[in-house]
């Protein structure tokens, strides 16, 4: 008997979300996504030493500052990571930009275009790669200029429907609603436990999904941030979903049979208005939803968190 992995493969492609690249292999994923965080806790195992040391000595040639360096330092890091990832998998890997600039579309294009850069000096077509930037206004703005250069773009760090019409409105490669953090908030603020159907993450997406399925936009939902196993199960069918080791792990090891829970054609038994988002409209939606609000600034802050720790190091390093 196939396991619960394999019949969610038959629908939906699965991305393996780790910066650890040793055990993305075990699981076949077509892509796999990083942020700051996993590529803070990969570091911390002692075979990736020989990533960090040629990020240094990268950033060493450099004659600038020596914050420019610890600039230059991590975004070479981020695509070392990259690199080895995209040995294993098929598909693309997804590479962030630093959260801190999530407010300034100029500098996240402008990092954007350097990673890509970085990529193509490592032998990288920008094809293989997803530039993650978070679903701000600016982000999603960014991501618009950088798309119409031929940059894909994955924005990260989506909580609501908002964020998600505005993404598809900009003509975004992919999006990544974050299923578990929604929970997360719920849980806590309600105090209610959630089976998976009546999970407010599950339902979230299941509405972008059904949304951009009914009004034939081309963003790719990738459904990530997963709690557990039932989440995954309920958006079976999801164009692409994003799952960390130890779930795909559990997923493999699990035989029962499941349903296909999405699809294109039970999105079209489906109707919501159309809507659009201006950049006020957008800010008050936004404003509105107190969980998205508050998940979006606290990932943000985050990313930053474990950036600016990554840095550290890296600093000690070249100093």
């Amino acid at each position: 008997m196939s396991s619960v992995l394999d019949q969610i493969k038959q629908h939906t492609t699965i991305v393996a979300d780790s910066g650890d690249f040793e055990t993305i292999s075990q699981y076949k994923p077509q892509d796999a996504t990083t942020n700051p965080s996993l590529i803070l806790a990969a570091t911390q195992k002692p075979n990736y030493v020989k990533l960090i040391e040629s990020a240094v000595n990268y950033a060493k040639q450099k004659d600038e500052s020596i914050d420019e360096k610890v600039e230059w330092a991590m975004d070479k890091l981020l695509i070392n990571f990259g690199v080895e990832i995209l040995k294993i998998i098929p598909g693309r890997v997804s590479t962030e930009v630093d959260a801190r600039l999530s407010f300034d579309k100029e500098a996240t294009i402008e990092k954007a275009r350097r990673l890509i850069k970085l990529y193509e000096e490592a032998g990288i077509k920008k094809e293989r790669i997803l530039i993650k930037v978070a679903s701000t206004w600016e982000g999603i703005q960014a991501a618009r200029q950088l798309e119409q250069e031929g940059i894909h773009c994955n924005l990260t760090l989506l909580f609501s429907f908002p964020q998600a019409v505005a993404c598809a409105e900009a003509g975004v490669t992919l999006i990544s609603p974050f299923v578990g953090r929604i929970l997360d908030w719920y849980k806590k603020s309600t105090g209610k436990t959630y089976e998976a159907a009546e999970d407010p993450g599950v339902q979230s997406v299941t509405r972008i999904y059904n949304y951009y399925k009914n009004y034939d936009y081309k963003t790719i939902v990738m459904g990530a941030s997963f709690r557990n196993t039932g989440e995954i199960e309920e958006l079976a069918g999801c164009d692409f979903l994003t799952i960390s080791p130890s779930l795909l792990h559990d997923l493999k090891e699990d035989k029962k049979t499941i349903a296909r829970k999405l699809s294109p054609e039970s999105a079209k038994a489906t109707s919501e208005p159309k809507v659009t988002f201006d950049e006020k409209t957008f800010r008050w939606e936004l404003n509105q939803d107190a969980m998205a609000t508050e998940k979006l600034s606290e990932g943000i802050r985050k990313f930053a968190e474990d950036a600016v720790k990554l840095k550290v190091q890296l600093r000690k390093s070249l100093s």
